[in-house]
């Protein structure tokens, strides 16, 4: 019995390493029948890899080291809440806009749509401030969060509480900070409040409370969840 459970165990094994081998053999066929093919395609890879390497290191990087540069003034603007001039430039240095419109393939114009974002935001332009964050991507955690809660902003100015609601807790959840963290599910909360979505507004001042008890949001927090349970309580009398 062992040794035909042997036979059969080598018998699979011969199997298995013919199968591999025509598997093999099949494979060299088709690279010797295509090679000229095969060449023609690494060879394109190649150039696609070489050329985009050379793109970004000899136009890329200088471009994007001429927008920074062009964009310190602007900065400063921002800085001191001078949000025309850092939009729109001052006749003789850049504004974001400017940025954007001249250096679109670099990072610089990138960021330089979140400042346009926020400086919109100040200026009350909203439907502007949310189209430039909406076009703002970073891998910078605190900034994405920044970005989401300001868009929020935008959207409560318009009056869309809804979709001020969707921004404000992608804010909460993008970063557990506890100084981040809590301003937008306090937010959130009153949101939901003047939706009269008290179950899951006391759901995140109960968060904030249980998870977040050192920051300024959860000192008067009580007063919040108090104000809700009433609220909750008489919605429910009234029915």
């Amino acid at each position: 019995m062992v040794k035909k459970a042997t036979k059969k165990k080598i018998e699979s094994t011969e199997k298995k390493v013919e199968s591999f081998e025509e598997a093999l053999t099949r494979t060299e066929q088709f690279i010797e029948d295509n090679q000229k093919i095969l060449t023609i395609i690494v060879g394109v890879i190649v150039v696609i890899v070489v050329g985009f390497t050379f793109f970004k290191k000899m136009v890329v990087l200088p471009k994007y080291k001429e927008a920074l540069s062009q964009m310190y003034v602007a900065e400063d603007y921002f800085e001191k809440d001078s949000f025309n001039l850092a939009l729109n430039g001052d006749g003789n240095n850049l504004g974001f806009l400017d940025i954007i419109d001249q250096y679109k393939i670099t990072k610089a114009a990138n960021l330089a749509r979140y400042y346009a974002g926020i400086s919109y935001l100040h200026l009350g332009q909203y439907d502007d401030a949310i189209d430039y964050l909406s076009h703002f991507h970073s891998s910078d955690l605190m900034v994405s969060v920044v970005a989401l809660g300001a868009t929020g902003d935008a959207y409560m100015q318009l009056d869309n509480k809804e979709k001020a609601l969707e921004y404000y807790m992608k804010a909460a959840n993008k970063s557990k900070a506890d100084f981040v963290t809590p301003i937008y599910l306090m937010k959130a909360g009153e949101v939901m409040e003047n939706l009269k979505q008290y179950d899951k507004a006391l759901e995140v001042y109960t968060e904030i409370k249980n998870k977040y008890p050192k920051s300024d949001e959860s000192r008067n927090i009580d007063k919040y969840i108090t104000r809700v349970k009433l609220s909750k309580e008489l919605a429910a009398s009234e029915k």
